[in-house]
């Protein structure tokens, strides 16, 4: 795990390589009794609170010096993690929360079906949901991801390795870097590959060493301020077909 930040002449930008671990750590939110609350709202399953103990969302957001009144952006997200804890988070401590999903009309099929169910996850639940902004954005043509210097902070999860398997990692981070403000946040997690790893390895297993990572994102502009192992999990495989890679 790790942190980068983006300002006008130096760019902070958290980036984290997220696997997993028992550890407990101490929570250092802004709220913690409010996203503790949430975790634990109606809205999330079951199954997805059972993840929480390989997740660490309050660890990780803390690390990520995330705030519930910050403009934030999460990039490609799923039904659930993270959105169903962030949504609610954002709009009861008055921050903006833009999910930037597939675009909605553009791409194969399986990637508008995504866009279509992610919307529609979020219209049955209006209570948590209704002021989520979504936003188009990823092949073939559409990187922009609002105004520059315009969000606090942009998070994605478990995507950067789809983004180095499809060739455009490059697009994408350039508009993250574009989109945050001077000072502003990025948070990464992804699976960590060992050290050394080539990258055809890494595009077939969705592994990718931290260097790799950290590496994209200074050629876009982010300077990595401090890492962390909230998430490191010493009994992953590193094998794709594994199900400890799953959490």
């Amino acid at each position: 795990m790790s942190k980068l930040i983006r300002s006008k002449w130096y760019v902070p930008v958290f980036l984290v390589i997220q696997l997993c671990t028992n550890t407990a750590y101490a929570d250092t939110t802004s709220s913690p009794s409010l996203l503790s609350e949430i975790q634990h709202a109606p809205n999330r399953s079951e199954s997805n609170i059972a993840r929480d103990t390989y997740r660490h969302p309050e660890q990780t957001l803390a690390f990520f010096e995330i705030k519930p009144d910050m403009t934030a952006i999460e990039i490609w997200p799923g039904m659930g993690w993270y959105s169903e804890i962030l949504a609610p988070w954002f709009k009861q401590g008055g921050g903006h929360f833009i999910a930037a999903g597939f675009p909605l009309h553009l791409g194969p099929k399986w990637r508008q079906s995504m866009a279509a169910d992610y919307k529609e996850w979020l219209g049955k639940s209006p209570k948590y949901y209704d002021q989520v902004q979504t936003l188009g954005f990823g092949p073939p043509a559409n990187w922009k991801l609002g105004k520059d210097e315009s969000a606090d902070a942009v998070m994605t999860f478990r995507n950067v390795h789809n983004w180095v398997k499809g060739g455009y990692e490059q697009q994408v981070f350039s508009a993250m870097f574009d989109v945050l403000k001077s000072g502003g946040i990025l948070g990464v997690t992804d699976h960590r590959a060992a050290a050394g790893t080539d990258l055809d390895t890494m595009k077939k297993s969705g592994y990718l060493t931290e260097k790799l990572v950290i590496d994209l994102a200074e050629q876009a502009g982010f300077v990595l301020e401090a890492s962390s192992e909230i998430n490191a999990n010493a009994l992953d495989t590193m094998d794709a077909t594994s199900d400890i890679t799953l959490r």
